[in-house]
């Protein structure tokens, strides 16, 4: 059996390595570098490079990269062999500091939103220490950051960092006002929970929709979905287990620390949720994830589809961001301990997350848009598109209370017993969870269950963390010019909880009265990714994102630009798709069958006998008025994308491709899916739902 332990980290640069291969100095001056953010001398840069080009070839790697995260949300690189020429027709192996520390790669095919032409193709990666180093597919891969020749971020990594560190050091300014000299750095936690699909390779294959767009542009229901609730935490078939097998193996080797494997409630989905870990390395690690989920599926002759809406009518999938705050102490600040009315600490940090919720609803809503969200928030399986907090009954009556400044017996944990005398009574928690809820409090940490299984844990937690930052800010200038810091405290978390409660709400996010509710509370309902984008162009959001440094105004239109532009893109190839199918596909099947069915009735007329072929009359009947008006959709697709493409404005022309071509890509679906019910399966052109989802 192999020995797991040695297995993990296997394939990582990582601290261990560190300490066992560099100079005592060089791995002083490295950690100080990673700690406290203090330059790192290029000679310092020349003697880590050399160890991790040592270590690396022993791995098998001959090539180097700069790995980074550019706007399109995936990860990218350029990879330089170790080799080099030495003139006299031999060669030498090298690798420098300075090619450990800046690398080039071309910044104008990669999504700039304006911030780089075509002919300005230079941009710049630099290395960020504060992710380890390591060897993939025979290359050492070197995370980094990504910007352009005049310094504007073109990527996930830059902001993240950015906004780390507005949180440290707004987090530190009141816990140092509070009496907690001995903090110097306060740390965001992520541990995001991965939801995929698998299927088998051979029927996706088959179906040009899954292959070009991610996900089935058409197919009928099949006769089963989730209604047994049967294959939630069931037992996980072979094929799949051997698939999980490899694929955990793989991340255990790279440092990824994947703990939990299970089914997910739709048929052929499953979940993979790491242990918590800095978020920067975090959001490193859940990329890895996914390129190493669809690597591995391919092995298993499977297909890892992350969209998160590859079918219609059963669940699609998430990502739920288990964020949190910790000190370099130690300590989690969004501990509430066993009496959270007594932890002011406690209570102040989680007024600023309550604050900053709801303050900037839109743009959390904005972290978590994309094409393929917008199916699935609001669906009844995810949670909606309206922002509110959970935090359970006990902590909502702990501001109840402080809010109406009433002192009453607090709901604490209890003993539960099953009632089986050979079971254990067992502690029960204070507080119940609520999977309908996109921000929950999860014991000692917010769980944002919006997050697209598809997309970059960057925004999100650069959200989260920017927006917090701004709320302490304000917090420790409060705290700081008070003469009695303990009352200061109580007024803040005061003030913040009567201001902020319409965010708070418990109950069931699936439901028709809380869509009601929280127009009453005046809680914004953003349903789209169109109206979402909105939110990088507004001034308060651009304000807030200056103040901290974590994006400019320019990046920030940037990113509207690239967030339209992607829309329309995405939108534009699932219409060409549905399209493509349908007058290549369908409507030729449908016809064929057509053809059959009325040469099967004209046979059986012939024989004179006077069969009864009213069954076949009616089905021919039906089949072909909905062949023609599918044919008529077909037309009117191609008329809204006419209609969409022509439009000069951006956000108009993402408008019209939400509302004109998504709309008429509907409405021939529709036509499609019911022919497909009809239509002999013998004659259907591609895999059906029932075969995609129950093969594997």
């Amino acid at each position: 059996m192999k020995d797991l332990t040695k297995l993990f980290g296997e394939n990582v640069f990582n601290d261990s390595v560190m300490k066992e291969r560099l100079p005592k100095d060089t791995y002083k001056a490295l950690r100080k570098t990673i700690e406290e953010g203090t330059p790192l001398d290029l000679s310092i840069a020349n003697v880590v490079a050399h160890a991790m080009k040592e270590w690396a070839m022993e791995k098998g790697a001959t090539h180097f990269t700069h790995w980074f995260q550019p706007l399109t949300g995936i990860t990218a690189e350029k990879h330089d062999a170790f080799l080099n020429p030495a003139g006299d027709g031999t060669a030498i192996l090298s690798f420098s500091g300075k090619e450990l520390i800046q690398g080039e790669p071309d910044a104008s095919s990669f999504p700039s939103g304006g911030l780089r032409a075509t002919f300005e193709a230079r941009g710049y990666t630099a290395w960020d220490c504060t992710s380890p180093a390591f060897v993939k597919d025979g290359s050492l891969c070197i995370p980094t950051a990504f910007c352009s020749y005049n310094g504007e971020a073109l990527d996930k990594k830059t902001p993240l960092l950015r906004s780390m560190e507005a949180l440290s050091k707004e987090a530190t300014k009141v816990l140092k006002a509070l009496g907690n000299t001995e903090v110097n750095r306060v740390i965001t936690t992520v541990g995001p929970e991965q939801e995929y699909f698998l299927v088998d390779k051979t029927m996706y294959d088959q179906r040009k929709d899954l292959i070009l767009t991610g996900r089935t542009l058409f197919g009928a229901k099949a006769p089963k979905g989730q209604e047994l609730e049967d294959h939630y935490f069931g037992t996980i078939k072979h094929r799949v287990s051997e698939y999980m097998k490899e694929l955990d193996e793989e991340l255990w080797k790279l440092g990824v620390s994947a703990k939990t494997k299970h089914n997910e409630v739709a048929p052929a989905q499953h979940e993979l949720a790491p242990i918590f870990a800095t978020t920067n390395i975090a959001t490193d690690h859940n990329q890895l994830t996914m390129e190493t989920m669809k690597r591995i599926a391919l092995k298993h002759g499977l297909v890892c589809l992350l969209h998160e809406k590859p079918f219609a009518g059963i669940n699609g999938s998430g990502k739920h961001n288990n964020w949190s705050m910790a000190t370099d102490t130690g300590v989690n600040l969004l501990e509430p301990g066993a009496t959270p009315q007594d932890n002011k600490q406690f209570l102040l940090f989680l007024s600023a997350v309550i604050e900053a919720v709801d303050e900037y609803a839109d743009l959390l809503r904005l972290s978590a848009a994309n094409p393929g969200n917008d199916h699935r928030l609001g669906a009844n399986e995810a949670p909606p598109a309206i922002i509110s907090i959970f935090l359970g009954d006990q902590l909502t009556e702990v501001l109840r209370q402080i809010d109406e400044e009433t002192h009453d017996d607090y709901k604490s944990a209890s003993s539960l017993s099953i009632g089986v005398s050979t079971l254990p009574v067992f502690k029960k928690d204070a507080t119940d969870r609520n999977r309908t809820s996109p921000f929950a409090f999860t014991g000692n940490k917010f769980e944002f269950r919006m997050v697209p299984s598809a997309g970059s844990i960057a925004g999100p937690n650069v959200v989260l963390n920017t927006t917090v930052a701004e709320i302490l800010s304000k917090y420790a200038a409060r705290l700081d010019a008070a003469k009695d810091v303990d009352a200061e405290v109580d007024a803040i978390i005061k003030e913040t909880i009567k201001a902020h409660k319409r965010i708070i709400f418990n109950g069931n996010g699936y439901s028709d009265e809380w869509v009601e509710e929280a127009a009453k509370r005046g809680l914004p309902n953003i349903k789209s990714t169109v109206e979402a984008n909105l939110a990088f162009i507004s001034e308060k959001n651009i304000d807030v994102m200056k103040k901290h440094s974590v994006l400019s105004e320019v990046e920030m239109h940037s990113r509207y630009e690239i967030g339209l532009e992607n829309y329309i893109k995405t939108i534009n190839i699932e219409a060409l798709t549905a399209l493509d199918m349908a007058k290549k596909q369908y409507l030729p099947t449908v016809i064929k069958y057509s053809t059959s069915l009325a040469e099967s009735i004209n046979t059986i007329v012939a024989t004179g006998v006077g069969a009864d072929v009213s069954v076949q009359s009616e089905l021919l009947k039906s089949v072909s008025a909905l062949t023609a008006s599918a044919s008529a959709k077909v037309v009117a697709l191609e008329a809204a994308l006419a209609k969409a493409e022509a439009t000069e404005d951006l956000y108009k022309e993402a408008y019209s491709y939400r509302y004109d071509v998504f709309e008429a890509m509907q409405a021939l679906r529709e036509d499609i899916d019911t022919l497909e019910t009809m239509v002999d399966s013998k004659f259907w052109p591609v895999p059906s739902y029932t075969d995609l989802l129950f093969s594997v």
